[in-house]
């Protein structure tokens, strides 16, 4: 699937929900389901800067496609990288570049983060573009 393919599947998805109360239970679900970052990999280089819970992202290139592995140890902000990284994994770094993940938006996650949760989501989306820029320069 494309990155809007899945970012419509995830509008779809959240608009069965008329509560704000009903999407956080549905984030924390999807953090149970986020894909595992071993714990090898837990480690100050992975930590993203800039959110108010820890959470660890990892990357690697498998075939030209950017696989991501997560984890933190606040649930809604587990459900919150888990949505980025359904949206982002096994994507082209060009793609992810490309994307604009207006998704965000449309479900209307920022505006019902608190502050510091929204900069930590800012943070997130930033970082896995930055992985994303790091290995299209090391395709060229």
């Amino acid at each position: 699937m494309t990155i809007p393919e899945i970012e419509q599947a995830i509008i779809d998805e959240f608009s069965n929900f008329e509560e704000w109360l009903d999407k956080y239970s549905y984030l924390i679900e999807l953090g149970k389901d986020c894909p595992a970052i071993e714990e090898k990999d837990k480690t100050e280089q992975n930590l993203i800067k800039g959110c108010q819970s820890r959470v660890w992202l990892s990357c690697s290139q498998e075939e030209g496609r950017l696989r991501f592995r997560a984890d933190s140890d606040a649930v809604i902000t587990k459900g919150i990288i888990s949505l980025l990284i359904r949206a982002l994994d096994n994507q082209t770094p060009q793609d992810i570049l490309a994307s604009d993940l207006s998704f965000i938006d449309q479900i209307g996650l920022k505006e019902h983060l608190s502050p510091t949760r929204s900069n930590g989501l800012t943070s997130m989306v930033k970082q896995m573009k930055m992985y994303a820029l790091a290995f299209s320069m090391t395709n060229k």
